[in-house]
């Protein structure tokens, strides 16, 4: 069917349905190898849109693919039918049941989430999944999700009570636990449901096939398995046995990946909190195959999870900005890590399992080394959480694919399992990659592959294909949690025989008689190698650009590090500051994921000659704030940001520079002629009439305020205060940028900032520069941006040194030397700006690193009692440690300092003034920071050393939030 032929469905539903070129491409790939391009999406507001939706894809053969939060990695999110997406509305938690210890919530929320609202109930959903913090309910039932917790809780089968669902021909349906009696009467039912009743029914009654499933299914001591249908846990019921449970048929639809139904409500069952005392293991072994051994011994020990990293996946995190700080438990260089926690009511207590443990492999002669965890235990599991992620941090094309990484086998097959395994794949000429649930017997096993080549997309399919059949000699699961998808499917007759495969196809067909649920997956699908994301004959196209992109190989490649992992759809409950965007709109046009897709989808398939020139790069980049959340958040390090000024640059260059980007980005001099006339421009500025007339010319929102000048410039400050404290002995030079946005906005602030420096008998030298060039960078004047930087580099290169380095007040300005002028500078410069990165820091690095040494005490500064909430700018906590500001604040030795667990602001420079802009830029600001602030006593001090942090917390709360440097001057003791 046409787009076209989708209005009369779009006019027919309460949410919403998009057939754009942008969606399409935004959900034409999740985080498979698979692209699709399907028909449009669809947003349902509630399940009667989806009983329409279904109705009328029945009525004209539309396929359907369920989508939740598109972190699927097999591919059962992409199709080449409507998409159906429940992340945006369907996301209720509808009844919690303190006593059945029971939740029903609708598909689309979000596990993490869920068990945050459990908190104070002492309960939670057991599974747990690395992508938890955005894996949604309904995603989870469609895999039959496990995690890291499923030696303890099983899977989603073992939890789902109850599902409400949408059949094939639209009618609904309500599946939970029941009686035989109650099943015969299903079965007399005359409909759709009272049909597939009664396949299952005449199907599973078969004696023979019912031996040939206990014969040829997964070992039953293997909780992880999602291959195929789930016939054994129907099979293993009251109707079939007399002395077994009830039947629940929410048993089969666990893990049919949207294949036989479409889930549109939930309940399940939850379990106690874990007692809240746990204690990590850390397993250090010289190679994966001993770590392998110790498993089934580590397992007599019944450890609340047991975890593995290779060397691959923890080399990638020596590099990356988030991730390099939680390597603190780390001995050495090992070649693999397995993470064992034990959890108990007493620390003690679990400290003795860990040490019995110790002891127990010790006294098996097994070989490696450890570290006991108690602190910051947080820490090591988003290491081990971050693994998929990580892996797309490889150099080069070739990548850790996901096709043999989900295989289970029974513990005391894993060690010979791998071996062989191992021997496989070096008959291919492949090292592969190891993590994940050793203590389940999964272990995710990933081959490098370049899928743009040929070569390597025909090894694609015959390392699937030797897996599977190795898979099936252990009598293992081929999927243990991420289901069968588009890249295991293929396989699936091969791993259960051509008898159980055709009932497979029999039992698709009842249920779905004309194949529109999320057709393909589990039964008839594509060969593997089909629609995969680049296509047959890639040719590798190059783009020349301002930024120097060459460590990615390329801003191609750069936007291709992307995986489609999804962590950039996490919400503000989890902390951290990617993607602000999304988390107030929850559109995925909004994510650094599809911002990155959309970038690589435009640059790889051109359909113009300037491939910059494009509609859809501009819609999906329009609301990044550039807050550069993603370079250390994701676990990939898009970072989107600097992407967003490259094309920015490019489609200027075609389409002409708006006005009020022109004038944003020369906010330097604007502010210098409006310095001359303070007095005037401040009036201009403040009335009300000539006020607004300005934000109209201007394009700013009218509810915004704008920032005043000062009466006196930083620089002017500088002569008086020199002189002021001349007298006082030095103990060190440093340079003091001095920012477009200090001098003449905030120089309040610089001057306490000064005051601070002198008093605590730093020469500080003010010398001519250039301005910083972020708001150049931020509207994509590059060019402008890139002279800035090669004079700032010139100079500052031969007098800033390690003894007299370059500090600075504004974050976002002075983090431009460490992050873009590297990378904006010509050829010949770049080793100068990379030394000259090397000694700048932002005013809490250097006095932080200043208090390290012993040149700054406690004695500095008073005893007066004060508490702080500190908001954290975006850049400072993406490319340097914002606990250093955190740490700074509190050496007031009475200073309590508590940190807003908020994101981005909101503001972002120029972002949330801009019209257009504002709502959701105060939309973020309501998230976490707005009602944190809020809450504050009135003698809490509120601090942001960003400008635009300043800004929008008093437009926003009405409150003055003050710099570090304020507070630290007005603490001092003289």
């Amino acid at each position: 069917m046409s787009t076209t032929g989708l209005e009369e469905l779009s006019l027919a539903i309460k949410g919403e349905l998009l057939t754009d070129h942008l969606h399409k491409i935004l959900y034409a790939t999740d985080a498979s190898v698979y692209r699709e391009l399907p028909l449009g999406v669809a947003y349902p507001r509630d399940a009667d849109d989806v009983v329409t939706i279904v109705k009328f894809c029945h009525q004209y053969s539309i396929p359907i693919i369920p989508r939740a939060g598109g972190t699927s990695l097999a591919g059962q999110c992409v199709g080449e039918g409507l998409v159906v997406d429940v992340s945006k509305y369907m996301v209720e938690v509808l009844e919690i049941n303190e006593i059945s210890k029971t939740v029903t919530v609708q598909p689309g929320v979000i596990r993490d989430e869920l068990n945050y609202r459990l908190t104070s109930y002492g309960l939670m959903l057991g599974p747990n999944t690395s992508t938890a913090n955005r894996a949604m309910v309904g995603g989870m039932v469609g895999n039959n999700s496990c995690g890291t917790t499923s030696i303890v809780f099983g899977n989603m089968r073992d939890h789902v009570v109850q599902l409400k669902a949408v059949l094939s021909d639209g009618s609904k349906a309500v599946f939970k636990k029941m009686s035989k009696s109650e099943f015969e009467n299903k079965c007399k039912l005359n409909s759709l449901e009272g049909k597939v009743y009664r396949h299952l029914h005449n199907t599973l009654k078969n004696r023979k096939l019912q031996k040939k499933i206990k014969n040829e299914y997964p070992k039953p001591s293997i909780k992880r398995r999602n291959t195929g249908y789930a016939l054994d846990a129907i099979l293993n019921s009251n109707v079939f046995f007399e002395d077994k449970e009830d039947i629940n048929v929410c048993k089969l639809i666990c893990g049919s990946e949207g294949t036989l139904a479409f889930v549109t409500e939930i309940e399940v069952g939850l379990v106690d909190v874990p007692p809240p005392n746990e204690v990590l293991v850390a397993l250090q072994f010289d190679n994966v195959f001993r770590s392998m051994e110790a498993i089934p011994q580590i397992m007599n020990y019944a450890p609340f999870a047991c975890e593995l990293m290779d060397k691959t996946i923890l080399d990638c995190t020596k590099d990356q900005i988030m991730y390099r700080k939680d390597r603190f438990f780390l001995k050495g260089d090992p070649e693999a890590v397995l993470l064992v926690s034990f959890v108990d009511h007493e620390k003690e207590k679990a400290l003795a399992k860990v040490k019995m443990l110790l002891d127990a492999l010790l006294d098996a002669q097994v070989y490696f080394d450890y570290s006991i965890v108690e602190e910051n235990i947080d820490r090591v599991w988003n290491l081990r959480k971050a693994g998929l992620g990580l892996l797309a941090n490889l150099p080069g094309d070739k990548k850790a694919v996901a096709c043999i990484e989900d295989t289970a086998v029974a513990i005391e097959d894993l060690s010979t399992y791998i071996q062989e395994f191992n021997k496989m794949m070096e008959n291919f000429g492949q090292k592969s990659v190891y993590y994940a649930h050793a203590g389940a017997g999964e272990i995710h096993l990933r081959p490098l592959l370049d899928l743009k080549k040929e070569d390597d997309r025909e090894l694609f399919f015959r390392i699937s294909d030797a897996s599977a059949q190795l898979v099936k000699k252990y009598r293992g699961s081929l999927s243990g949690e991420h289901g069968d998808g588009r890249v295991r499917a293929p396989f699936i007759k091969a791993q259960y025989g051509e008898e159980i495969y055709a009932v497979f196809c029999e039992l698709k067909s009842i249920w779905d008689p004309k194949d529109i649920l999320n057709p393909g997956k589990i039964v008839n699908a594509k060969p593997i190698t089909e629609d995969l994301r680049f296509d047959e004959k890639h040719e590798e196209k190059s783009y020349d650009t301002v930024f120097d992109f060459s460590a990615s190989g390329g801003v191609l490649r750069a936007a291709e590090k992307c995986n489609g992992s999804g962590d950039c759809r996490k919400l503000s409950f989890s902390g951290g500051t990617m993607c602000p965007s999304y988390m107030a709109t929850r559109n995925e046009k909004d994510t650094t994921r599809a911002r990155a897709n959309t970038l690589r989808e435009i640059l790889t398939r051109p359909t113009s000659e300037n491939a910059w020139d494009s509609s859809e790069l501009k819609e999906v980049m329009d609301l990044c704030l550039s807050c550069k959340g993603c370079t250390s958040e994701c676990p990939s390090n898009v970072d989107m940001s600097t992407m967003k000024a490259e094309f920015l640059h490019h489609f200027q260059k075609k389409n002409g520079i708006p006005l009020r980007s022109r004038i944003f980005s020369n906010f330097q001099q604007l502010n210098a002629l409006g310095y001359r006339i303070s007095t005037i421009s401040n009036t201009f500025l403040k009335n009300t009439w000539t006020g607004s007339l300005l934000k109209k010319a201007m394009g700013v929102h009218p509810k915004r305020s704008l920032p005043l000048i000062n009466k006196r410039s930083l620089r002017s400050i500088f002569s008086i205060k020199k002189n002021e404290y001349s007298h006082r002995p030095k103990v060190k030079k440093v340079y003091l940028f001095v920012d477009e946005f200090t001098n003449y906005n905030d120089a309040t602030v610089g001057e306490k900032g000064l005051g601070l420096l002198f008093s605590l008998g730093y020469d500080v030298r003010i010398i001519e520069h250039a301005e910083s060039g972020r708001a150049a960078i931020s509207k994509g004047l590059l060019d402008k941006a890139v002279t800035l930087a090669h004079q700032n580099v010139s100079v500052f290169c031969d007098i800033v040194t390690e003894e007299s380095p370059l500090i600075g007040f504004e974050p976002s300005a002075i983090l431009t030397f460490k992050d873009e002028y590297p990378r904006l500078v010509s050829e010949e410069w770049k080793a100068k700006a990379a030394q000259l990165a090397e000694n700048v820091f932002t005013i809490e690095s250097f006095l932080h690193a200043e208090i390290q040494n012993g040149t700054i005490t406690k004695d500095h500064f008073h005893t007066e009692e004060k508490s702080i909430k500190l908001h954290g700018h975006c850049h400072q906590k993406a490319l340097t440690n914002i606990e250093e500001a955190l740490w700074l604040l509190s050496i007031p030795e009475n200073y309590v300092v508590e940190m807003i667990p908020s994101g981005c602001c909101g503001m972002a420079g120029s972002f949330g003034y801009e019209k257009e802009h504002y709502e959701v830029s105060m939309q973020i600001g309501e998230l976490v920071l707005f009602p944190s602030i809020r809450q504050m006593k009135p003698t809490d001090v509120v601090v942001a050393s960003g400008t635009s942090c300043r800004h929008q917390i008093l437009d926003g709360t009405n409150i003055r939030a003050k710099h570090v440097v304020e507070v630290l001057f007005d603490a001092l003791a003289v």
